[in-house]
């Protein structure tokens, strides 16, 4: 079976997956990161692997590329995270700015009074801007085209734990939704009768769909939001809750990472990787633009303050972040890896 062409996929661009992470209002960085690539238009995507914010910042890309090209994916993404900024006022409920951004008493009121019951209770309703907002955005029988990136995005099956990965024919506003669904704040999302949380439970992101895939590239870009290693230990309930947390979305991506390194060095002792999978994956080569640095200075809590300067300020660091890939690892690209998947999977050890 021949795969058909995808018309952005030009001679003079490299093809180039994207792996992005999720991180709430953190995936902000991510978007900063994408409008640079956009911008600089000087590799086509073939595959997105995103789960929650990463899922979003993906969905959006790819629908953009389909609508209009570049332009139109950097006006999709600014226009998205320029609505979210805008529809809470943040400045009402938060202190410091910069790295000392954090919630005022009240609006940690508010977030320990949310812990004390389940979303269904406080919103019985069920209303979510997001939902409304991605629909106003998003036409998704246009990622079904042709032309349009392999798309990966993960969720979680709340009953089993399994990752459920959608492509693009499976793809539906619920799913993205899905990939998004903390469930302490948002409704479980249900599809086809089945309940499904945030897909950094299972996958943040998925990894193996990319390999998978023989339309998507030998080369893929992982974009990355949690930091692999912490300062300090925490000691106070809230921060150990953090953590917690930290530890739960970041476990599946690393044993990823770890399984992905130990197959390629496998497969690379053969005289012959031969095709399919095995071939792919000893094909595979690695890049990194990690948001790490700049973000473990932030607190954990950043994440839920959707304030649009902060938003701007976490775009503009993104940029520069992909800039300074550009500048540099990105003329690897098609040629060897600028990475190491084990020193990533045992950063933190």
């Amino acid at each position: 079976m021949r795969w058909p062409t995808l018309p952005f996929l030009t001679p003079h661009r490299p093809a180039l997956n994207l792996a992005l992470q999720g991180g709430g209002a953190h995936g902000a960085f991510t978007w900063g990161v994408l409008d640079a690539l956009l911008e600089a238009d000087r590799f086509a995507i073939a595959g997105i692997s995103g789960t929650s914010a990463g899922a979003i910042n993906g969905v959006l890309l790819a629908h953009g590329l389909v609508q209009g090209g570049p332009a139109a994916a950097r006006a999709a993404l600014s226009d998205f995270w320029s609505a979210i900024g805008s529809r809470v006022p943040f400045e009402w409920l938060t202190v410091g700015e910069d790295d000392a951004l954090a919630f005022n008493p009240l609006a940690r009121l508010m977030l320990q009074w949310s812990q004390l019951f389940a979303p269904h209770e406080l919103n019985p309703l069920g209303r979510d801007p997001l939902r409304e907002l991605l629909a106003e955005q998003l036409d998704f029988t246009a990622l079904c085209r042709a032309d349009a990136p392999k798309l990966a995005i993960a969720a979680t099956h709340a009953n089993s734990g399994r990752l459920k990965v959608f492509d693009n024919a499976a793809l539906s506003l619920d799913a993205v939704l899905a990939s998004a669904c903390l469930p302490t704040l948002h409704h479980t999302v249900e599809i086809a009768g089945e309940p499904y949380w945030d897909g950094g439970y299972s996958a943040n992101p998925a990894l193996l769909p990319l390999l998978a895939d023989a339309r998507c590239a030998a080369d893929t870009l992982l974009v990355l939001l949690a930091p692999r290693q912490h300062a300090r230990t925490p000691r106070q309930r809230a921060e150990i809750a953090e953590r917690a947390m930290d530890i739960a979305f970041q476990a599946p991506f690393l044993r990823e990472l770890d399984l992905l390194a130990t197959l390629q060095a496998d497969v690379g002792t053969r005289w012959w990787p031969g095709g399919g999978v095995a071939g792919r994956i000893a094909r595979a080569r690695w890049h990194l633009v990690d948001g790490g640095p700049v973000l473990a200075a932030l607190r954990g809590e950043t994440r839920l303050i959707a304030h649009l300067p902060f938003l701007e300020r976490l775009r503009d660091a993104g940029r520069a972040a992909a800039q300074a890939w550009l500048a540099g690892p990105a003329r690897h690209v098609g040629h060897r890896s600028s990475t190491e998947l084990r020193a990533l999977a045992g950063a933190n050890a």
